[in-house]
């Protein structure tokens, strides 16, 4: 069985981005130098800049890092300092596809153009209490990315100090994607693609900094108060089950919270003023993630909903479990799912229906 790779981090943040930086720096560097070859091309952002150009809308980006989370870019710096790249290119690694957003905004207006590549197809739900067998609210999301990703997948087991401890779904050299709190706090997320992107903070600090509250509502305030770099939507849950949806723009929120019906996202936005501000997907992305959303909601129509019946829905090979095709190859890298209640953490490494869910326990 292909299992997660789970690295432990202890102690200080600086600590801790240094032990990362470490144990990963050929990977880090090899994500590093894809994503920002990738943020010059037209074809992903609407404009062929320079390498130049791209670093320079980085290092903007890097103050407001600095400003939203100095902890975590303490982090960032350990990791930094560890791999010899700049805070500016860990920036564009952890947060590419919200930052292709702000250079598909701010960069060279000469060269206008709707990209024609997306790396991006989650399935994320949240099930309330009454729709699940055992009473217990749910969290879950696949995590899809181009194929070439899922080899870099980890699970990260965060000791902080000062903070909670933590669990995330993450790749390396990134701070986190999904994940749970010792305090029950949850957060997922879908890609969107947005026209108002913006010198901003990118989406992996957002998520980190709302796995370092005790409460829901201040962890809300970390994404309602934030100055957004790019588009996701965000799900955020707490062990009582309570939860909110927020489809977040760069300049757009919009607040949905969790009562007595499922809470099911894909990757285009379902909210008038979002998608006003929302780029075109291509045809291929915009059928997949249609298909994908009327599957969730189809599988998760009824009520008494098991964990298997979870499991099952990121296994589904009707539209959510996707496989690598031309031109954009983007797979299922893995899957998670959470019980923020009782600080139960189900992750799958790979295309979920190839691999078995592992247990852990925040």
């Amino acid at each position: 069985m292909n299992q997660i790779r789970v690295i432990n981090q202890t102690g200080a943040p600086y600590d801790m981005g240094v032990a990362h930086g470490q144990r990963f720096r050929d990977e880090i560097h090899m994500f590093t130098d894809e994503r920002l070859r990738l943020s010059q091309d037209r074809n992903w952002t609407g404009h062929n800049l320079s390498r130049a150009a791209v670093i320079a809308l980085a290092e903007a980006c890097v103050a407001e890092h600095q400003a939203y989370a100095p902890d975590l870019m303490q982090e960032l710096q350990g990791m930094a300092d560890a791999t010899g790249l700049s805070l500016a290119e860990l920036v564009v690694m952890n947060g590419f596809t919200d930052f292709i957003d702000v250079v598909y905004n701010l960069g060279d207006i000469t060269l206008p153009a709707a990209p024609a590549l997306v790396a991006d197809n989650c399935t994320a739900f949240m099930l309330p209490e009454n729709r699940s067998a055992d009473g217990k609210a749910y969290f879950g999301q696949t995590w899809d990315m181009h194929a070439s990703a899922t080899p870099y997948v980890i699970l990260i087991h965060g000791q902080p100090d000062n903070a909670p401890e933590f669990l995330t779904f993450t790749i390396t050299g990134c701070v986190g994607m999904i994940g749970m709190n010792s305090a029950g706090i949850t957060v997922g997320i879908n890609n969107l693609m947005s026209t108002d992107g913006q010198i901003g903070v990118t989406w992996p600090f957002v998520v980190r900094k709302i796995l370092a509250q005790d409460d829901l509502e201040t962890a809300l305030e970390c994404l309602t108060d934030a100055k957004l770099a790019g588009a996701h939507n965000y799900m955020l849950m707490d062990k009582y089950g309570k939860g909110y949806e927020v489809e977040a723009m760069s300049t757009s929120r919009y607040i949905h919270e969790l009562a007595d019906e499922t809470i099911t996202h894909t990757n285009h936005c379902l909210i008038q003023q979002n998608l006003d501000l929302a780029r075109e997907r291509p045809p291929e992305s915009r059928d997949s993630s249609e298909s994908r959303l009327r599957r969730a909601r189809e599988l998760l129509a009824t009520s008494d909903i098991t964990l298997d019946d979870l499991m099952a829905l990121t296994r589904d090979d009707v539209a959510i479990c996707t496989r690598p095709e031309p031109p954009m190859h983007i797979e299922s890298c893995g899957a998670a799912i959470m019980r923020p209640a009782t600080g139960d953490f189900w992750s799958v490494w790979g295309i979920p229906a190839d691999n078995e869910y592992e247990h852990f326990v925040i």
